[in-house]
């Protein structure tokens, strides 16, 4: 017997055993007639902080000298520290205080605070990066033009820049942390699903993910490539942090609700930080990120976003960039007649031009994703080294964009912002092309970013068109690069492209404008290019808020039923015949998500359950033994069985995990298991007295649609659901047989 004796604010005795078994068995009774308790501690190491427990007080152990007769029982007296530090009273108060503080922060307001600091976190993660890139910009400018009229170092210095921090991007990405390749929305996608992919979220991704993508946004508009994908990815590595401080600062457990609610709002926040745009942020994050959206997690996505969106705007006024807080992209439409009606049928057909335009370009990403990885040549350099491919890929992007070579009529020597505000120009630049004076700078003028589109011999339709066709392949080929990239920007600006050139010829055609009840309407083709920025990227990624991200990028609301038209019109097409960037990504990496229902909704409601469900049963009978348990674990590497009552009614009991039926082979005491032949019956034990059974509140049925258990599966995040027929279990249903039978379904196969 070894006896304990606390003294402090709650004096408690305990007094510890040790059972035949070697285990540690305590009981404790207090002064004030404390009911007893018994404690099983399987590990005598584990007592100090056992002990440490029941005085619910900071303590020292210091032996007390004497002791009992027994010359086993020892004494430690544990006494309180710091009771000889001043101002016991004043001390007490001040700790109360904080208490009281602490308790209003983390149980009334913790939300509000650690979306708060998920907003400013990001803004500063996002202003920071920019800052980087753009002084990393402007060095490779400055040395571009300090090269002097050397064609040959100009034309160095041009390629070896992007080819190195390409390749830097993509080593340091794969020798460090592989997952932070590519753009992040799909594992994020993923995740949210209720799919554990712990090495997408890790500090050691955030850190490769933030040093690889400054690098690919400083190698500059040869290779095209943006930050959106990425920056979704990094705000849901930020959230699942703050979510594990916030269950450590309140002593919750961090339970899979809250967990979901951080990473929906870590997706809004990332747009609002990209673009200072907090409603379409919100709204994006709902449309690309989740599959189901509670309507209790809307203030969380609105008020993170806007404190992000709020922050990023105040940092690019303190640091000069703008006097005061305006749009990214300001434009200035004449607001009392920005549009007339005819031209609703102009800004449909621009809808449907992109729309087309999004199922070419989504086409071609997908297979040239797939080809990558099917060639055998290609798959031995990327296993080898992706470094290099991701170089050879890089010079032949900027060889082809020198700005003294084909860079010439695709704008080249302008970056990514300014092509974007070159394309939301107020001018028609038909009408500006008619100065005879006109002439190319030898530097980018800031006032006249148009003029990088002009060309006396191709015109600005001829650069336009020209730049839409060379971007389109070489777009589709810049995502095959294995290195953190986003890919929204760009499919945005190249829809603004789309749009200023259909804009043009609208002009060309109706030069003096539309006449419409007595009043002549200009043709505005900056207004065009607004709607096709938001058709073309919401066609690619199956959107409709990109309309409202144009418009808050802009400031110009008054374009907003045009570009509506235009978005709807795209998605309507794109929707029809392909999947979108993210699901097609999916696709291609074959990871563990549940597609869409697309061309084939009708079918869906056709198909049952007893048509695709896996009838490779391994159930658990609720009397079996050890040596049953054992076979059943030994022959099966499922991380869960079903129990039922028994072999013969095969009646659904509920389940039981894995790791129970361990515990149950660990905790068996019994001496005839070792005895070959032992039937279970004759056991001491069985799963039904040793183990915890769940009980399941979803199942399907064998006449359960493909429909309703595609919208089970996804409403409930679950990964594995039993088959009853009758209350007797048939059969189960995984993610694997749920996407095989919709992938067969859209392909006009029967799901077998």
């Amino acid at each position: 017997m070894r006896g304990i004796r606390f003294t402090g604010k709650k004096a408690v005795q305990a007094s510890f055993s040790r059972t035949a078994q070697g285990d540690w068995i305590g009981q404790e009774g207090g002064l004030r007639n404390i009911s007893r308790d018994t404690i099983r501690v399987q590990d005598p190491l584990q007592l100090p902080v056992f002990l440490a427990v029941l005085a619910k007080t900071k303590a020292a152990i210091m032996p007390r000298e004497g002791g009992e007769n027994d010359p086993e029982t020892e004494e430690v007296l544990l006494l309180e520290k710091n009771l000889w530090k001043p101002w016991p009273r004043t001390r007490t108060k001040v700790k109360g205080c904080l208490g009281y503080v602490k308790r209003v922060l983390f149980v009334v307001g913790d939300d509000w605070i650690f979306l708060f600091a998920l907003g400013v976190i990001m803004a500063l993660i996002s202003f920071t990066i920019d800052f980087t890139v753009n002084k990393m910009l402007i060095a490779h400018w400055w040395l571009f033009q300090e090269l002097g009229d050397n064609m040959l170092l100009k034309f160095l210095s041009w390629t070896v820049y992007p080819i190195a921090l390409t390749a830097f991007s993509t080593g340091f990405a794969q020798s460090v942390c592989p997952e932070s390749a590519g753009s992040g929305v799909p594992e994020v996608k993923t995740i949210l699903t209720g799919v554990v992919l712990e090495e997408y979220l890790t500090i050691k991704n955030f850190g490769v993910k933030v040093v690889g993508m400054t690098c690919t946004l400083a190698a500059g508009s040869p290779i095209f490539l943006g930050k959106v994908g990425p920056f979704v990815h990094l705000s849901c590595m930020i959230a699942a942090y703050l979510g594990r401080m916030r269950a450590s600062a309140t002593n919750e457990y961090e339970n899979k609700n809250k967990q979901y609610e951080m990473l929906v709002a870590g997706a809004a926040v990332a747009v609002s930080s990209c673009f200072g745009a907090p409603v379409s942020g919100v709204l994006f994050s709902v449309e690309v990120v989740s599959s189901h959206f509670a309507v209790r997690h809307y203030w969380r996505g609105f008020f993170a976003a806007t404190c992000g969106a709020c922050m990023f705007r105040l940092l690019a006024v303190f640091n000069s960039e703008q006097e005061t807080i305006l749009a990214p992209f300001k434009t200035s439409f004449d607001i009392d007649f920005p549009f007339d009606l005819p031209e609703m049928i102009f800004f449909l057909i621009l809808g449907a031009v992109c729309g087309v335009m999004s199922c070419a370009y989504l086409f071609c990403q997908r297979w040239l994703l797939g080809y990558i990885r099917r060639n055998s040549i290609i798959v031995k350099l990327m296993a080898m080294e992706k470094a290099v491919y991701s170089g050879l890929v890089a010079l032949l992007l900027s060889s082809i964009t020198f700005p003294y070579g084909l860079g010439q009529f695709m704008a080249s020597r302008l970056t990514m912002k300014e092509l974007l505000y070159s394309l939301f120009d107020n001018n028609t630049w038909i009408v500006l092309t008619q100065n005879a004076s006109l002439s190319r700078p030898h530097v980018v003028d800031p006032e006249n970013l148009w003029l990088e589109w002009w060309d006396p011999t191709f015109t600005v339709y001829g650069t336009i068109a020209f730049f839409l066709v060379m971007k389109f392949w070489m777009l589709v080929l810049a995502t095959t690069m294995p290195m953190p990239a986003g890919y929204f920007m760009p499919v945005f600006l190249y829809g603004a492209a789309i749009g200023r050139l259909f804009g043009e010829v609208v002009a060309y055609f109706f030069p003096n404008g539309i006449w419409t009840d007595g009043v002549l309407n200009l043709i505005i083709p900056g207004g065009y290019a607004v709607a096709g920025a938001a058709a073309f990227s919401g066609a690619v990624t199956h959107t409709l808020s990109t309309a409202l991200l144009a418009l808050e990028m802009t400031g110009q609301l008054s374009h907003i039923l045009p570009v509506l038209l235009s978005v709807l019109m795209a998605n309507a097409i794109a929707q029809r015949y392909q999947p979108s960037f993210y699901d097609g990504t999916i696709i291609v990496k074959k990871l563990p998500y549940i597609p869409r229902f697309w061309g084939s909704q009708k079918g869906s409601c056709m198909v049952t359950t007893d048509q695709y469900m896996n009838r490779n049963l391994a159930p658990v009978v609720k009397s079996w033994g050890f040596r049953d348990i054992l076979n059943a674990l030994t022959s099966s590497a499922n991380t869960e069985f079903p129990v039922v009552e028994s072999e013969g009614s095969m009646v659904l009991l509920g389940s039981v995990a894995r790791s129970e039926l361990l515990y149950f082979l660990h905790s068996y005491t019994g001496q005839d298991t070792v005895v070959e032949g032992t039937p279970s019956s004759g056991l001491e034990k069985n799963v039904g007295e040793v183990c915890s059974i769940q009980p399941i509140t979803f199942q399907l049925s064998t006449q359960t649609s493909l429909y309703q258990a595609h919208e089970l599966f996804e409403l409930l995040n679950a990964q594995l659901m039993f088959v009853t027929d009758g209350g007797k279990l048939v059969g189960f249903v995984t993610r694997t047989e749920l996407r095989k039978a919709i992938e067969d379904l859209a392909l006009g196969k029967t799901p077998v």
